[in-house]
């Protein structure tokens, strides 16, 4: 049976006009050794890393769907955490630029980031109120730490001791004992959400940002430490001064204060807050890497910068307040010289942690990180709201610092949301136009080519020849732009409201504009003398006028240029005759307004989307509706025909893009991949290339394959994504926090761990299998009495011949570390018997391990039948596991005692040189004592 209709598929291609998206954080990130050049940042699903120095995008980590959320690089510099909106993590390298590594067990986007000091591990905070700490090197989660009630703002290791600290939008900050996975303190010295808390002072104090206008600083206490100093036990404490002990324990915010204080890793009490000039809420609240300057900003464009001040510099300030006072307390008495009066200053937190500076952007502010290089130079850069990256640097050092804007990011995208696009006639160019800028881009590099001021654009076209173009604006003004200079040529009020839309006429000698006046107005292009040049240049002047009773919102000519469509605000479209204006048609059945339409090539055709979220298909002789489409679940913002051909796109509020028969009224394809809605799309007069913009800021680039598109195929695969997402979404309650189905492993059930766990059981059922057909085979040997050729599995053949059990330690092997937990908590309990006796024996050969020694299951130990196998793998494990300890142990040996070799040897060299060198010197001053000599 031969195919009935053939399409061709449209692939996504690119994504380009974006420099960053809101919803993540901006990073430094360490690139080819050079520490705060590059910054990668958010875009949509992708992470785009940014040269500063040269404002270009030299690095793409690819995603998949999800829109990354939060970033993390780790501190070796070489590795990024990337976290996304559907609660996956995933681990870029930032030398290959490849993603390795997935962590899949969140439910819900991923709010916080942090590595370890080492970079071992990697604490994850999500929306879903849970915080999963993973280990990077084993590819594996380690443990889900649950408490928090709302959505976990920022995760935080304490360096020294094996700690985490947490804080959410529940209020509350938790101290988690990472050795026993419990929270032991809960502080709930916050009335509002805490958005923010960092580490300062060596770890000696917490600071929290929350919704008011302060920044609380705790002091905390190691119990050990406090040991340490030998003082009187907490016991004695709290038996002498009960008085003392009270309003201490109303300022340390903690819960449970009846356990006992030596039950308590640590005690924090509330010092003291700083003020901030911001009255709103804490976005954002960090640390440079040192821990010295302290940076925060609220939903405004002024980032506070403060300086956390070290031991010997309080010192010293308070040695010098101390002076002041005494000579102040002097001149107060007016006393002589002789002696001194007793004076006492307070140490205050203002005296521990310094205002610096305020640093304003140009926009609001979204997202901040700092470096501080060791020449005292600190470098901010922001992630700002309109699209745009901004680099500021200040010496902290100095007093009254004042910030230097060095650099910014702004050619790569519009400052606000593309409104139109058009491509120019030879498919090259696309044209894409904002509240304040036209930019023209090379569709085949993706460089931005030109770019021009101009009023809010509406609407837009190339003017035949490609070197004009005409945008039309909300005032209503007809602009005429020159592209090989960028200047504006002529600017036209043509109608008093918003210019709704433009329409270049089939014979290419002038236009047609519908707008908010309720008028359509017909121009021709002209040209005039031009007073500062002798040449001629490009104008446009009008011809006619066709008052409605309406605003207009679209106009489109027929091809043969006989008819003229309006769509008008009371819903209808009026088919208009262009020679005479007389009224022809009315095409009338939408519930809300046309806002965009569309004419076939050949005229016979006209589709029209409706804020109704329809999509009505005329014919154009008798305006009869052949049918009504429902194409989107929101209003249908734009539409237009594949040239030479009657399929269509409709691009809608819902942020999909759709491809449409009009023959066979049938929907072909979903183009997928903006994240917001969708303003405006163009097609190119090639029909090769789609080109789409949407309030994400992004302008994405849709490419025709030669690859045919089959729809009942098209209808399988979308139902086979359909059952993936369901799988995944399986046994998940509706609200967050809430306590159905509890999980305390790590993972989450994905589609990739179903079919990981369907692997498995095929590698177990053909091991069994092949283990019957061998003992039939040895049955029929001993039977005949000689050997009879046995059949080999083809699987097996493909595999290098490997034997049944190797067959299944393979299918382990290839199965990616992260997901091997749960895919194996998939598994029915019918294989678990054969895996294990399985695994019993690889151990026994020695062979993988470390793999086999991960693996665990609980529901084993009622079974009978294997209790002797447990016996058997747990010996066998524990020996094997000692093995492997030694060899690494004594590989670890042999590695130490090679780098004191080598450092011996260095050192030796080192004194060979300097010797030679000193022997050298010598030898030189002889000679030149020897030239004075004679000389004299």
């Amino acid at each position: 049976m031969g195919l009935t209709k053939q399409y061709l598929r449209y692939v996504a291609s690119a994504v380009f006009g974006l420099i960053g998206s809101q919803k993540g954080n901006i990073v430094f990130v360490t690139l080819r050794g050079e520490k705060g050049r590059y910054v990668a940042v958010p875009a949509c699903e992708h992470v785009f890393v940014w040269d500063l120095r040269k404002g270009e995008k030299i690095l793409i980590l690819r995603g998949l769907k999800q829109e990354v959320t939060c970033l993390c690089p780790s501190p070796d510099g070489l590795h990024l955490a990337v976290g996304y909106e559907d609660g996956s993590v995933r681990i870029f390298s930032l030398l290959s630029g490849e993603g390795n590594v997935t962590f899949n067990g969140h439910k819900a986007a991923i709010t916080s980031l942090k590595y370890d000091q080492l970079g071992g591990r990697l604490a994850s905070g999500s929306k879903d109120t849970d915080i999963i700490v993973w280990d990077v090197i084993n590819e594996s989660g380690l443990y889900r730490l649950k408490g928090h009630k709302d959505a976990v703002t920022q995760a935080l290791f304490v360096r020294e001791r094996n700690l985490l600290v947490s804080s959410g939008k529940d209020t509350v900050v938790k101290w988690w004992d990472l050795d026993t996975q419990h929270c032991f303190k809960t502080m709930v010295g916050h009335r509002t959400e805490v958005w923010g808390l960092v580490l300062v002072s060596e770890e000696k104090r917490l600071i929290t940002g929350a919704s008011d206008s302060e920044l609380r600083a705790w002091d905390i206490a190691y119990l050990q430490e406090i040991e340490d100093l030998e003082e009187p036990e907490p016991k004695k404490i709290k038996g002498s001064s009960p008085g003392m002990r009270a309003p201490q324990e109303a300022e340390d915010g903690t819960l449970g204060t009846e356990e006992a204080p030596e039950d308590r890793i640590l005690t924090c009490r509330k010092v003291g807050s700083i003020m901030r000039e911001g009255r709103d809420r804490v976005v954002n609240l960090a640390t440079d890497r040192t821990g010295r300057i302290l940076a925060c900003h609220g939903t405004d464009s002024v980032l506070e910068v403060f300086c956390v001040l070290s031991k010997e510099e309080i010192q010293r300030k308070m040695e010098k307040k101390m002076k002041k006072a005494r000579k102040k307390a002097k001149a107060n008495s007016g006393k002589g010289e002789e002696e001194d009066p007793e004076v006492s200053v307070e140490m205050t937190l203002q005296d521990e942690i310094q205002r610096v500076t305020s640093i304003r952007t140009a926009a609001k502010i979204k997202s901040f990180d700092l470096i501080h290089s060791p020449q005292g130079e600190l470098k901010a850069v922001f992630l700002l709201q309109n699209n745009l990256v901004e680099l500021y640097s200040l010496n902290p050092s100095t007093p009254a610092a004042q910030p230097v804007r060095m650099s910014r990011v702004t050619l790569g995208g519009h400052r606000s949301d593309v409104r139109t696009l058009s491509f120019s006639s030879d498919n090259i160019a696309v044209l894409s136009a904002a509240a304040d800028s036209i930019k023209i881009w090379n569709r085949s590099t993706l460089q931005c080519i030109r770019t021009m001021a101009c009023e809010y654009a509406l609407c837009s076209f190339f003017v035949p020849g490609d070197r004009q173009v005409v945008i039309g604006t909300k005032t209503g003004k007809l602009q005429l732009y020159d592209l090989a200079s960028g200047a504006l040529l002529e600017a036209l009020d043509a109608h008093d409201g918003a210019l709704w839309s433009l329409c270049l006429s089939p014979d290419q000698r002038g236009f047609v504009s519908g707008g908010a006046d309720k008028a359509v107005k017909f121009w021709d292009f002209e040209l005039v003398k031009d007073e500062n040049s002798p040449q001629k240049r490009l104008s446009v002047k009008q011809t006619r006028t066709l008052q409605l009773d309406e605003d207009v919102l679209c106009v489109r000519f027929a091809p043969d240029q006989k008819l003229l469509a309006v769509s008008l605000l009371d819903c209808t479209v009026k088919v208009f005759y262009v020679d005479t204006l007389k009224f022809f048609l009315s095409l009338y059945g939408h519930k809300l307004p046309v806002i965009c339409m569309d004419i076939s090539y050949d005229g016979a055709l006209i589709a029209t989307g409706s804020a109704d979220r329809n999509v009505k298909i005329w014919g154009m002789d008798f305006g009869d509706c052949h049918k009504s489409l429902f194409a989107h679940d929101d209003s249908v913002m734009h539409l237009q025909f594949v040239p030479k051909s009657h399929l269509f796109f409709t691009a809608g509020k819902d942020r999909k893009i759709k491809q449409w028969d009009a023959d066979k009224f049938e929907h072909i394809q979903t183009l997928e991949g903006h994240h917001q809605e969708i303003w405006c799309l163009a097609v190119s007069p090639n029909g090769d290339y789609v080109v789409s913009s949407s309030h994400d800021k992004s302008l994405r680039l849709w490419e025709r394959t030669r690859e045919p598109l089959v729809l009942e195929d098209e209808r399988e695969m979308q139902r086979e994504a359909e059952y993936e997402e369901s799988v995944a979404k399986e046994d998940q309650p509706a609200v967050p926090g809430e306590t159905q189905g509890e999980n305390y492993f790590t993972g989450k059930k994905t589609i990739e761990t179903v079919k990981a766990a369907e692997r498995i059981m095929e590698a177990v059922e053909l091991y069994r299998e092949e283990t019957a057909k061998l003992q039939a085979h040895r049955a029929v040997c001993k039977a005949a009495g000689r050997e009879v050729p046995l059949p080999t599995n083809p699987i097996l053949m493909a595999h290098g011949n490997i034997s049944p059990s190797a067959y299944v330690l393979e299918t382990f092997k290839g199965i990616k570390s992260s997901e091997l937990e749960e895919s194996l908590l998939v598994l029915p309990f019918s294989y678990v018997p054969d895996i294990l006796r399985l695994f019993n024996e690889f151990l026994q050969l020695g062979s993988d391990v470390e793999l086999l020694c991960r693996i665990h299951f609980g529901q084993i130990t009622s079974n009978q039948m294997l209790v002797p196998v447990i016996e058997k793998l747990k010996e066998t494990t524990i020996s094997k596991v000692s093995q492997v300890r030694d060899v690494i142990g004594f590989n670890m040996a042999g590695l130490e005692y090679l780098k004191r070799e080598c450092e011996a040897k260095s050192e030796v060299m080192f004194f060979a040189d300097a010797t030679s060198h000193l022997e050298e010197k010598k030898r030189k001053r002889r000679k030149r004592e020897k030239l004075i000599l004679t000389l004299t």
